[in-house]
């Protein structure tokens, strides 16, 4: 049976960039493969053609032999970029060079990750750290430096990072070659693993320092001072490059982010830039008005002038009052809200006074007035 074109196998036109025959060999794989398709006979016999495509179209001499001389480039020595490839591709070493090139894009970190950043560097970047600092809502108006302690992992003195007694230089692995990983062949397959020996460092210490047992970092506390700025708010991320966890064996630090909660306060409550404070004034001064005082956060203290016949719920705005925004932008308003209270615990003479107001008053309730005269319409209408 005659071959197909190798173009038509994949499914690309003969001007395909590399990219365009990576991209194709990759998605055929993927379609191909011989574990998707078990209830296909043919799926083996179609793997082995992409992959022998592949192989050859992969390759800039073999792809311009086989342009000029199509398959006969490979049978009988022909073709310069062909030769010594020959027919031959059938055997599992040529299989293995084409699968190996994508095997990592198709199958990610499947036994051992994936390839070539694993062992090449023996250094590998400590991990970012997060802490959850509580501050309260004066501290935030004002931003406030804090000192903390942080658990972490910190370069080893004994070995200055190294993870070798006295300082000394790791040597590359003998199992993996400095690689970090190692292949095996496993019928048409080759398989690569993390390297059991140097657990894919691609290097080994020959006498690991006893102060950190060869990881070059060590556990410990640490003191940081903090700035705070202002007009932080709950969620807010403050990222603090290079205070996180050492890396392993001299790899770089990582980084510690401070996550921010601002406390509730038992005064004021925050939206934003806008601060709300909830007043409670007597019956008396919300009736005939008069003024009340009210606290504000920086720690002062403002008079708000309360008009006659205020409701509860009613709002004043004390202007530049508020907290400050973060990263400039000005700062926000305190919105004073109005609580009407209603007196307890009268005494007789209180009693009496209030119902002789109560008879002389009315026309002096509007809303009520208005609630009552409506609620009769509605009666009348139900009969």
């Amino acid at each position: 049976m005659a071959k197909r074109d190798f173009y038509e196998v994949l499914g690309i036109a003969r001007g395909a960039s590399p990219d365009e025959i990576k991209k194709a060999y990759r998605q055929k794989a993927k379609e191909l493969h011989p574990d998707r398709n078990q209830d296909n006979p043919q799926a083996e016999a179609q793997f082995k053609e992409a992959n022998e495509a592949y192989d050859v179209l992969k390759d800039e001499q073999k792809k311009a032999a086989y342009d000029r001389f199509g398959h006969g480039a490979f049978e009988g020595g022909m073709g310069g970029g062909g030769g010594g490839r020959g027919a031959g591709f059938g055997q599992q070493g040529d299989f293995a060079s084409a699968f190996s090139d994508v095997f990592e894009d198709l199958f990610g970190d499947f036994m051992g990750g994936r390839g070539g950043q694993g062992g090449r560097s023996r250094a590998q970047r400590g991990s970012d750290l997060r802490y959850n600092l509580r501050v309260t809502l004066e501290e935030a108006f004002k931003g406030v430096q804090k000192t903390i302690s942080v658990p972490t992992a910190v370069s080893c003195e004994s070995c200055h990072g190294t993870g070798a007694e006295g300082g000394a230089e790791p040597v590359t692995c003998p199992t993996c070659s400095g690689l970090g990983k190692v292949r095996a062949q496993q019928g048409f397959f080759t398989i690569e693993r993390t390297c059991p020996t140097c657990g894919g460092a691609g290097q080994t210490v020959k006498n690991p320092c006893r102060a950190c047992g060869g990881a070059g970092r060590v556990e410990k506390e640490r003191t940081l001072s903090v700035n705070i700025p202002a007009g932080v708010e709950t969620g807010t991320r403050i990222r603090l490059a290079g205070e996180g966890e050492a890396g392993l064996r001299g790899g770089p630090t990582g980084d510690l982010y401070i996550f921010i909660e601002v406390r509730e306060h038992p005064i004021f409550q925050r939206d934003g830039a806008h601060l709300y404070c909830r007043v409670p004034v007597s019956i008396t001064t919300a009736a005939i008005g008069g003024e009340v005082e009210v606290p504000t956060i920086d720690g002062g203290r403002s008079k708000v002038k309360v008009p006659a016949g205020s409701q509860t719920g009613k709002q004043m705005r004390l202007r530049g009052k508020g907290m400050p925004a973060l990263r400039g932008g000005g700062i926000g308003d305190m919105l004073i809200e109005l609580a009407v209270e209603t007196p307890v615990n009268l005494t007789a003479r209180q009693r009496e006074l209030l119902m002789e107001f109560d008879r002389l008053s009315e026309d002096n309730n509007p809303e009520g007035s208005s609630f009552f005269s409506k609620v009769k319409s509605f009666w009348d209408g139900k009969r």
